[in-house]
């Protein structure tokens, strides 16, 4: 079920921060002692042991409640379910460790909060298999109670076992027990307080971690039904790159449209385009917000087209332009004129050179081909690893993906020195481009050479568009609409040396495109940066740190 954002946005945040109140309220409140009439009236009703047993327990039970908090924050029906017991316990706790009335109302106000806002705490959560959750958590506690007996076994050898025993346990309920620390042993109270405090955090990890979205990639029946959808319905121009073999797919209910997806640091991003039937989008999109609820997961979209916003609009989600695909259209195309006689330049120098291209399709290509162009692949990436998610292929041919065309550039020598791989766009006559690659001892101006030769080829078979590079960001320095888009504008260019940014626009403004602006779909404002930096990690625009 799609949750509603009325309790979605701001509760569980609100939610957070009042439990987390309740429980150092309720961890003060257990270190300072009873004013006497309280003390007096509690003697009445209780025994004058059960006292100091309630004080001990509320102090870990309001650490526990403040751990979880950091889980309500994040919408865990596991932290909410544990929250909402904690809750009830210190109330129960304020009343009878010395009438803590204040406390008890207070904690009681949160629980009510807890439990009017429950439909927030819609992330669900792996089921706990004792096989794996019960050796760890026995190790945690085992290790906790010999470190915290190890410690009053150090600072007093020749005590009683009665007084070990509620030394131990006093460490790890954090208070003062019959042994006492001195001279080297005075910090050790603390660091047994510090390691049951991270006992405790690592079994809430544990706990409340979400249910995890699938890691084994799509079966080939899976594969088989996407790359038909991808055949019938993918129009757009990025449709044909979501049959990457590190894609994800998620289908709509009724099998007539789907989305490829990958997770990144907490993000599912989708991309490009939903593929499929315009009447099973809605509940497509439907189903996939429903599934990043349940599995914890930031939801956003990369390389969205201007023609699909206003769904996504309709689904409450926000927008933002990320840049242009430049596209050219081969039948207008033309080395004539004053605005490309750069690129004609360049054009005319390498066939004095006499390099020449031919173009081949990917299925028809042999291993020794196919060696060749690995090999100009490996010497343009210099050693670094691949990149690409929204945009290009992660190869090129294999099961669904061998309709593509490369059109690669000889030197005199006959040897391969650079290439343009292209895909198809089905239901239309246009291609996409996938990879761009060239031998960097090559002259300058070959991938213009390249390009002009490739709008060529493709238009003797009947091509009609080439989507060329993403442009990002291109409007905001070429063509803002208002003052803010300047502004960032100029930001941008910052950035424009660490990730050659103008160099890219300039590329493709040479074959005088048509601009077609691609945006970020996201949900919420503050999750943005986040949203940024998983798509440009899944793009390898930046590298991500190993510990990650």
């Amino acid at each position: 079920m799609l949750r509603p954002r009325l309790r979605g946005d701001r509760l569980p945040a609100l939610v957070a921060l009042a439990a987390a109140t309740a429980g150092v309220v309720n961890a003060l409140s257990a270190l300072t002692p009873n004013l006497g009439w309280e003390g007096h009236t509690v003697l009445q009703i209780e025994p004058v042991e059960a006292v100091p047993i309630f004080h001990a327990l509320a102090l870990p039970t309001s650490a526990a409640l403040v751990l979880t908090a950091f889980y309500l924050g994040r919408r865990r029906w596991r932290a909410w379910q544990a929250a909402f017991v904690f809750l009830l316990a210190l109330g129960v706790v304020d009343l009878l460790k010395g009438l803590d009335v204040e406390e008890a109302l207070f904690t009681a106000a949160v629980a009510a909060l807890l439990w009017w806002g429950r439909r927030a705490f819609y992330v669900r959560h792996d089921p706990i298999r004792l096989g794996a959750a019960l050796p760890v958590t026995l190790g945690l506690a085992i290790g906790t109670f010999a470190l915290a007996a190890a410690a009053a076994l150090a600072a007093s050898p020749h005590a009683p076992t009665d007084a070990v025993v509620r030394e131990t346990g006093d460490l790890l309920l954090w208070r003062d027990g019959p042994i006492g620390f001195h001279e080297a042993l005075l910090g050790v109270p603390l660091a047994v307080g510090v390691v049951s405090a991270l006992a405790l955090a690592t079994a809430a990890y544990l706990l409340f971690r979400p249910l995890s979205a699938t890691r084994s990639l799509p079966s080939l029946e899976l594969r088989r039904t996407a790359e038909a959808l991808v055949r019938r319905e993918g129009t757009d121009s990025l449709a044909h790159f979501k049959l990457r073999q590190d894609t994800h797919y998620l289908f709509s209910p009724d099998g007539r449209a789907f989305v490829g997806y990958r997770v990144q640091s907490g993000v599912l991003l989708v991309s490009g385009d939903p593929v499929g039937h315009p009447d099973a989008l809605p509940a497509l999109l439907h189903e996939l917000r429903a599934y990043a609820q349940r599995h914890g997961l930031e939801l956003a979209a990369l390389g969205a087209s201007e023609g699909i916003l206003p769904l996504w609009h309709e689904a409450g989600f926000r927008t933002l332009y990320i840049g242009d695909e430049g596209i050219v259209e081969t039948g207008a195309f033309s080395l004539d004129g004053r605005a490309i006689r750069k690129v004609r330049q360049s054009v005319s120098r390498l066939e004095r050179a006499s390099f020449c291209t031919e173009l081949a399709e990917t299925r028809r290509l042999g291993e020794t081909e196919l060696a060749e162009l690995e090999r100009v692949s490996n010497l343009w990436r210099g050693g670094a690893p691949e990149r690409g998610f929204t945009m290009a292929l992660d190869s090129f041919g294999g099961e669904g993906r061998d309709d593509g065309v490369v059109v690669a550039a000889r030197d005199c020598g006959g040897r391969v020195c650079g290439f343009l791989h292209f895909v198809p766009v089905h239901g239309r006559p246009a291609m996409s481009l996938s990879a761009m690659r060239r031998d960097p001892s090559t002259p300058n101006g070959l991938m213009e050479f390249l390009v002009v030769r490739s709008i060529e080829e493709l238009r003797e078979r009947g091509v009609e568009e080439v989507s060329l590079n993403f442009a990002a960001f291109a409007r905001l320095m070429h063509d803002p609409r208002n003052g803010g888009e300047w502004l960032l504008g100029r930001l941008v260019e910052l950035f424009n040396p660490y990730f050659q940014i103008e160099s890219l626009y300039s590329f493709n403004a040479k074959f005088s495109p048509r601009w077609e602006p691609r945006y970020l779909v996201f949900d919420r404002a503050r999750r943005l940066p986040r949203v940024g930096l998983a798509a440009m990690w899944i793009e390898g625009q930046l590298p991500k740190p190993a510990l990650l």
